[in-house]
């Protein structure tokens, strides 16, 4: 891409020079238009150059990042501490959620005002009203995270985790009882942020989130037999626990930029079809990578009795499997053997297959978006693209 875009820039290069020494026809039509082809083909070429999506929205995030210290404040200090465990900075990871809810804005061709300097903690439901469309979005990305991080906290107790993000679970630091109270403080405050919006569409999308997270998790924890070996029944675990909350979000932006229903639906469907495939890459990462790139223990899933697509797709290939899952996970040697069926199958590739495959819809959803000129617009539409990409190419 950059050796193209060199040549065409080059090319211009040589245009010019050959006009300005005789060389080229003086018809000033025949000059401009091939100036005007060129110029726009780099600027097609430009707009297909790789962009870290991350870096496009870099001064919002931090912005993001500091008003969620300041609604997490509480006035009792081991709540406030345990609330903004996973807010401060170093342990507060990349923000992808917020990434894509800032990005999916620039890409309905948002305006974007400049963000005040300093933002103030919300203290009552009016203090907090954004007016302006795009501070209501950024509300969207801010909610969003607080509702991410209480969901991981919960998991934590639920699965009895020791670390997150590279450090200490917050449970296994305060205690259960106190991690517990500290999601739900999230979860509260994530609330009276999506209140002040005063738009009960949204209002709905969110709290049925709230809805799946809970249902997603007790499926995973009372789930039969034939429940947990059925990829079906798995899929849609998957999309409770984690794709609803991101396919929503993105709806949300779009139906506060009031666009019409087709363009909420791909907006949703590009939420969808990237946390599925973000979540069926951390089921690959959960096998092959390491504690220290993840920030977890590798296996840490069929430790704890929860069988991803890898084991799924494996027990296709080999029945046998069957009978180790059911038997449980308690004795270490029914791991080994999973372990060992596993890498004898091609349960590893068909997840990373079927993770392309949800990339590839995301990527197609943003291309079904109505055209646009403008040149933000387009690059943020790159961006998230390339996001697919980089979900399934991750090693953390």
């Amino acid at each position: 891409m950059v050796v193209a875009l060199a040549y065409v820039e080059k090319l211009k290069y040589s245009v010019s020079v050959n006009i300005l020494n005789g060389n080229e026809p003086q018809d000033p039509f025949s000059i401009s238009l091939v100036s005007d082809e060129l110029s726009a083909i780099a600027d097609q070429l430009r707009a297909m150059e790789p962009q870290d999506p991350f870096s496009l929205v870099s001064d919002e995030l931090s912005l993001i990042a500091d008003k969620l210290r300041a609604m997490v404040v509480s006035k009792v200090p081991e709540l406030a501490f345990a609330a903004e465990y996973f807010f401060k900075t170093g342990v507060e990871g990349k923000r992808f959620r917020p990434t894509v809810l800032l990005l999916l804005s620039n890409a309905l061709n948002v305006s974007i005002p400049e963000p005040p300097t300093q933002p103030k903690p919300p203290m009552r439901l009016e203090d907090y009203f954004p007016t302006e469309l795009r501070a209501r979005q950024q509300c969207i990305a801010e909610a969003t995270e607080m509702i991410h991080v209480a969901s991981l906290l919960h998991d934590d107790v639920l699965d009895d985790g020791d670390t997150r993000r590279g450090v200490d679970s917050l449970n296994s630091v305060v205690g259960n009882k106190l991690a517990v109270l500290a999601g739900d403080f999230l979860l509260s405050r994530a609330c009276v942020a999506l209140a002040s919006l005063r738009n009960t569409e949204v209002f709905t999308l969110l709290s049925t989130v709230l809805e799946h997270l809970v249902t997603g998790e007790t499926m995973q924890m009372t789930s039969a037999a034939d429940q947990r070996c059925s990829m079906e029944y798995y899929m849609e675990k998957t999309y409770y626990k984690t794709a609803s909350l991101i396919s929503n979000s993105c709806k949300a932006i779009a139906i506060l930029a009031g666009h019409t229903k087709e363009v909420e639906m791909l907006a949703f469907d590009y939420g969808k079809n990237l946390g599925l495939a973000f979540q069926l890459m951390d089921d690959v990462l959960d096998f092959t990578g390491t504690s220290a790139s993840l920030g977890k223990g590798s296996l840490s899933d069929i430790r704890h009795g929860i069988i991803t697509a890898p084991i799924l797709f494996a027990m296709e290939e080999f029945p046998q499997l069957r009978a180790v899952v059911e038997q449980g996970f308690d004795n270490p040697e029914n791991i080994e053997m999973a372990i060992d069926y596993l890498g004898k199958s091609k349960g590893i590739q068909r997840t990373r297959e079927l993770a392309r495959k949800h990339a590839r819809l995301a990527a197609e959803a943003i291309e079904c978006l109505p055209e646009s000129d403008d040149e933000n617009v387009r690059r943020s539409r790159r961006a998230l693209q390339d996001l697919t990409h980089i979900v399934i190419t991750r090693t953390k």
